[in-house]
C-alpha cells in the first residue's frame, strides 16, 4: 500500500504540473482545471489509504472534505466575477492558517507523524516546523489585510508610520533570533511566540501597501502560502504536500516577478510600501493636473457614430469595467463593430485590475476570442495605427504621468500607449483619481473624449446607437 501511495502521490504531482502549464494559456485553461481537479482527487483517495490511516482518521478526513467542499462550493456559486481578488485573498489566507494548525499538530502530537517524541523532537523536523509555522502566518495576516483593502473593509491608501522599516526589520531579526532558539529547545513558548510574531509582522508587511501594488501582493502571498506548505509538508514527511507547495510557491515567485516587471519595479520597492506611499508626490502630481485645461465631454452616440467609421479600434478595460459588470455588454460592442469591417482588439496591461490576468478571465467569461486579446508589448505599437482607443475603467494603466511627470507616485511604470491613438473615449463616473491616488493626464488630451457615467450604460447605450 506504501508502495501504491507514493505512486499515486507521483501522478497527482505530474497533474499538477499538467494543470500549470494549462492554466498559463486561456486556450488550455480549462483543460489545466481538469487536471488539478483530477490530481487533487487522486491525492485525497492516496491519503484515505496510506498505511496507519485507521477509521476515526478516514472519518475525520471525510467530515473535513464535506464541510470545506460544502462552504466551497457555496462560494463559488455565489461570487461575483469582480470579487475574485478578495476571494483569491481570502483563500490564501486559509492556507496559511492551516500551515500554522498543522505545525501545532506535528508539535503536541510528533509521535503521530514519525518525527520524534514530545519534548524530543528532531532538530531538522523543528526546523522545517518553524519555517512552516512563520510563513504560515505571515502569509494568513497578510492575506487578511490584503482582503480587507480589496474588499473595501478599509482604505486602500498606504498606511505608514516614522520608523515603520526599522520596525518590520527588527522584528524580522527578533523572529530569526526565535526561531534559532526554538531549534535549539523546543520549548512551546518560544514556538507560540514565533506564531504571534508573525502573525504581526504579516498585518505590518501589508498595511503599508497602496491599492496600486494589490496584484503583486495576491502574487506574493500566493507564493507564500506555497512554501508555507512545503514547510510543513517536510516537518510531516508528505512528498506531494512537498511537491505542490514548491510548485505553487515557485509560480507565485515568478508571478511577482512578472508583475513587479509590468510596473517598472523591484519586489523589494513593492514590500517597502508600494505606490501612494508618497503623498507630497501624489498631491502635487493632483494639482498639476487640476491646472491642466478644460476636458472635453462626449455622449455614447458621438462614441457610436467615430467608432461606427473607424477601421481598427483597441479596447483597453480595467477595474471600472468589472465593478459594472460591463464586459458581456463590451464584446456585443466589438462585435457590432465588427460587422461594420472594424479591426477590434483588446489591450491588456499585466496589472490591470486588482490581481493578475483579472481581466482575461473577465474577457473569457464575456466569450471574446482569444486572438483578440493582447499584452502590453505586443498591442503598444499598434495604438499609433489606431482610429479609437476605447478605455472603460482603466485609469493607472493609461496614465501618460508615468512617462512624463518624475514627481508622480507612479513614474517609470509600463503603461498602455492609448495616447497616440487618433481619437481616445474614457469612460469614467467623474473625474477622481485612480487607485494609484494620481490624477491622469490623459483627461486633457485634446484627442480625448470623456464619457461620463457607469461603465455598462454608456456601453449599452453605444450599442444601441450603432444598431441603429
Amino acid at each position: 500500500m506504501a508502495t501504491i501511495s507514493t505512486l499515486a502521490y507521483l501522478v497527482a504531482a505530474v497533474l499538477f504540473i499538467l494543470a500549470l502549464r494549462g492554466l498559463s494559456h486561456p486556450t488550455t485553461s480549462r483543460q489545466g482545471n481538469i487536471y488539478g481537479m483530477v490530481g487533487m482527487a487522486i491525492a485525497i483517495v492516496a491519503t484515505l489509504f496510506r498505511p496507519g490511516m485507521d477509521a476515526t482518521g478516514i472519518l475525520l478526513i471525510l467530515a473535513g472534505l464535506a464541510i470545506g467542499g460544502g462552504a466551497g462550493a457555496v462560494v463559488a456559486n455565489r461570487i461575483q466575477m469582480t470579487a475574485l481578488p478578495q476571494l483569491v485573498a481570502a483563500f490564501h489566507s486559509l492556507v496559511g492558517m492551516a500551515a500554522v494548525f498543522v505545525a501545532a499538530a506535528a508539535f503536541y502530537s510528533p509521535e503521530s507523524f514519525g518525527i520524534g517524541t514530545h519534548g524530543d523532537i528532531h532538530t531538522a523536523s523543528l526546523v522545517e516546523m518553524s519555517l512552516g509555522l512563520a510563513i504560515g502566518a505571515i502569509t494568513f495576516s497578510g492575506s487578511v489585510i490584503a482582503f480587507a483593502k480589496l474588499d473595501g473593509r478599509m482604505s486602500g491608501a498606504p498606511i505608514i508610520f516614522n520608523g515603520q522599516h526599522k520596525l518590520n526589520a527588527g522584528l524580522g531579526v527578533l523572529l530569526l533570533v526565535l526561531v534559532i532558539a526554538f531549534c535549539a529547545t523546543g520549548s512551546p513558548l518560544l514556538f507560540w511566540a514565533i506564531a504571534l510574531l508573525s502573525f504581526a509582522l504579516g498585518f505590518l508587511l501589508i498595511v503599508p501597501i497602496g491599492g496600486a501594488d494589490m496584484p503583486v501582493v495576491v502574487s506574493m502571498l500566493n507564493s507564500y502560502s506555497g512554501w508555507a506548505a512545503a514547510g510543513i509538508g517536510f516537518t510531516i514527511g508528505n512528498l506531494l504536500l512537498i511537491v505542490t507547495g514548491a510548485l505553487v510557491g515557485a509560480s507565485g515567485a515568478i508571478l511577482s516577478y512578472i508583475m513587479c516587471k509590468g510596473m517598472n519595479r523591484s519586489i523589494i520597492n513593492v514590500l517597502l510600501g508600494g505606490f501612494g506611499t508618497d503623498t507630497s508626490a501624489a498631491g502635487a502630481a493632483g494639482g498639476a493636473a487640476a491646472d491642466k485645461g478644460p476636458v472635453k465631454a462626449g455622449s455614447p452616440e458621438d462614441a457610436a457614430f467615430i467608432m461606427k467609421n473607424a477601421s481598427k479600434i483597441i479596447v483597453v478595460p480595467g477595474y471600472g469595467m468589472a465593478v459594472a459588470q460591463a464586459q458581456q455588454v463590451l464584446r456585443e460592442m466589438g462585435d457590432l463593430l465588427k460587422k461594420e469591417g472594424a479591426t477590434v482588439e483588446y489591450a491588456i496591461h499585466p496589472v490591470a485590475g486588482r490581481m493578475p490576468g483579472h481581466m482575461n478571465v473577465l474577457l473569457a467569461e464575456a466569450n471574446v476570442p482569444y486572438e483578440d486579446v493582447k499584452e502590453l508589448e505586443e498591442i503598444n505599437p499598434e495604438f499609433a495605427e489606431a482610429d479609437v482607443a476605447f478605455v472603460i475603467g482603466a485609469n493607472d494603466v493609461t496614465n501618460p504621468a508615468a512617462k512624463t511627470d518624475k514627481s508622480s507616485a507612479i513614474y517609470g511604470m509600463p503603461i498602455l500607449d492609448v495616447e497616440k491613438a487618433k481619437t481616445v473615449f474614457f469612460i469614467k463616473r467623474g473625474m477622481a483619481s485612480g487607485y494609484a491616488g494620481v490624477d491622469n493626464e490623459l483627461f486633457f488630451r485634446p484627442n480625448t473624449m470623456m464619457l461620463f457615467g457607469d461603465a455598462k450604460k454608456v456601453t449599452q447605450e453605444i450599442v444601441q446607437a450603432l444598431q441603429k
